[in-house]
């Protein structure tokens, strides 16, 4: 499968060529990786001290940084929590000029997310199926409603190591919807209410959401599909950055420490072929509103 599109740039702001635009667009949208192999997220001399998985404080795989710019799951403290806080902002503003230079049409458009490091380890992480990432999946979030909302991601290897970051890539979202959906159950409406009105979800869930959660926990959960699926094996080397839509593109994670990721939301008006989001793709195949 040709998953991975190879864009040979070595500046975050650009310049890219019309022509680098619209085949990044294209392959952006259709479900494809855009890989940029020569351009590293340069550290400072005064921020190699954190690459530790000791900042990590255990209880999650990644530290996160709120747009606010507070820190979570981090054992950091006085300096060096200001000093990686620091980091992960640059990284997020980075990470938005890329997008921003690419795509201009994005511009203005992208939510910022989370900014998350991750110093730890991926391989040979005990965590349950649901959560564990070596597993493909696409990505979509049980607290927090997308309403068909884009999940674009834009990732850097920071291994001071050598060590390259591996992924796999799965089929098409189209063919893995098809597989799942007669598997899942019908949303229920008033369960969506009670985990609004309690607090479980930050805002109420729609029936898309409800499907994308049950396709990311049905491939999950389905050992058979995870070893016979068709899948493609990707080394992203130390200063190498992507990006890609994790709603969209199946992922895993395999093995890989010291990477930062910053994640952008992004409405399905703002695509230059919005058909070709899930949400679109899933209410064509089921013929009705989902958001």
């Amino acid at each position: 499968m040709d998953v991975v599109h190879t864009v040979d740039a070595a500046s975050w702001e650009g310049p890219f060529s019309e022509a680098e635009r619209r085949s990044a667009i294209v392959a952006l949208e259709s479900g494809m990786v855009v890989h940029f192999p020569r351009l590293p997220f340069a550290l400072r001399e005064e921020e190699r001290a954190l690459l530790s998985p000791a900042l990590s404080d255990g209880r999650a795989k990644n530290i996160s940084l709120s747009a606010s710019g507070k820190l979570k799951h981090t054992t950091a403290a006085g300096e060096s929590y200001a000093l990686l806080a620091a980091m992960m902002e640059r990284f997020a503003q980075s990470s938005e000029s890329l997008v921003g230079a690419l795509f201009p049409d994005y511009r203005g458009r992208l939510e910022r997310a989370r900014t998350s490091f991750r110093p730890t380890e991926i391989e040979g992480r005990s965590t349950s199926p649901l959560h564990d990432d070596t597993r493909l999946h696409v990505d979509a979030f049980p607290t927090t409603p997308m309403h068909g909302r884009r999940i674009l991601r834009v990732f850097s290897n920071i291994h001071p190591e050598g060590r390259a970051r591996l992924w796999n890539v799965g089929e098409p979202f189209a063919l893995v919807a098809r597989r799942f959906l007669p598997r899942l159950r019908e949303p229920v409406p008033a369960k969506n209410w009670l985990l609004a009105i309690f607090g479980a979800t930050h805002g109420l869930r729609t029936p898309y959401d409800d499907i994308m959660l049950g396709l990311h926990d049905a491939a999950k959960l389905d050992i058979g599909y995870q070893e016979r699926c068709p899948k493609s094996r990707v080394a992203f080397a130390p200063g190498a950055t992507w990006l890609c839509y994790t709603d969209q593109v199946m992922h895993a994670v395999l093995s890989g420490q010291h990477a930062l990721e910053q994640t952008f939301h992004l409405g399905v008006g703002a695509m230059a072929a919005p058909d070709k989001a899930p949400i679109r793709v899933l209410e064509a195949m089921m013929r009705r509103k989902l958001a």
